[in-house]
């Protein structure tokens, strides 16, 4: 069963269709849910992809809401969806086009343990850029399940990354602002604290997941620890800036072919 939801969801995110069976997706246990990512991710690296890391979903109150669900979840990061200084996308492609700001933090050594410190997180962090992590928000399977989220990495299609490139050592992990703008007009913002008190707790369960499992942030893993703010629908020609206090802004061109 696991190996048939696996294929579906393979499927779905390059066809954008559904052919599954909706009632097994909502059956699963969170360990299954996993399990089936851990499938689609071993088939998306045999067609050509390569792991790049890590990211963090359902970090702050307003996603939780959003999605109607009530806790984080951990998807992965691939090889060529993941670009740096990517300036031109198409959102006609997608479904539903939406986007989140994210700080981008590149690990500098492997990284492994329970509750680890704050500062053997930042040790560990050898640089943090500021991002734009697109999405397919869509959910095959109404109302959503965290299931389904698990099951498509957190609805994860894509990352482009600022060319800044900041130390983890000046930063608060707190007070920072991220901010969205649409064609030059402010569309949202909110502080860093929104992500689960700060991005630091946010490496942290993400490290606390993977040490369960065995595993461990490998030294060049980038790892998006989630956004402060709902995510930002994309459906029309639009020029998209993020800026996130001390780390530098990024802007790319959503356009219509």
């Amino acid at each position: 069963m696991i190996e048939s939801i696996a294929n579906d969801f393979y499927h779905s995110f390059y066809e954008k269709e559904w052919n599954g069976e909706e009632t097994l997706v909502g059956n699963l246990s969170i360990k299954e849910a996993y399990e089936v990512q851990d499938l689609v991710t071993k088939r998306r690296i045999e067609s050509g992809e390569t792991l790049a890391g890590f990211k963090v979903g359902c970090t702050s109150s307003s996603i939780r809401r959003q999605f109607g669900l009530s806790e984080p979840i951990n998807g992965k990061l691939f090889y060529p969806h993941t670009t740096e200084n990517q300036v031109n996308i198409d959102w006609s492609d997608y479904i539903n086009c939406a986007i989140e700001p994210e700080m981008v933090f590149r690990i500098g050594k492997n990284l492994e343990g329970k509750n680890l410190s704050d500062k053997d997180l930042i040790s560990a962090i050898d640089y943090i850029s500021p991002g734009i992590e697109i999405h397919e928000y869509n959910f095959w399977i109404k109302p959503p399940t965290i299931q389904e989220l698990i099951c498509t990495g957190g609805i994860h299609t894509g990352l482009i990354i600022g060319n800044q490139r900041v130390s983890p050592e000046g930063l608060q992990f707190k007070d920072e602002k991220f901010t969205v703008y649409k064609n030059n007009s402010f569309i949202m913002s909110a502080p860093a604290s929104e992500i689960m008190g700060g991005p630091l707790h946010s490496l942290r369960w993400l490290v606390n997941f993977l040490t369960d499992k065995c595993l461990s942030l490998e030294k060049g893993n980038l790892v998006i620890p989630g956004s402060p703010v709902e995510l930002v629908n994309i459906d029309q020609d639009t020029k998209l800036k993020v800026v996130i206090d001390n780390v530098g802004s990024v802007t790319a061109n959503f356009e219509k072919k």
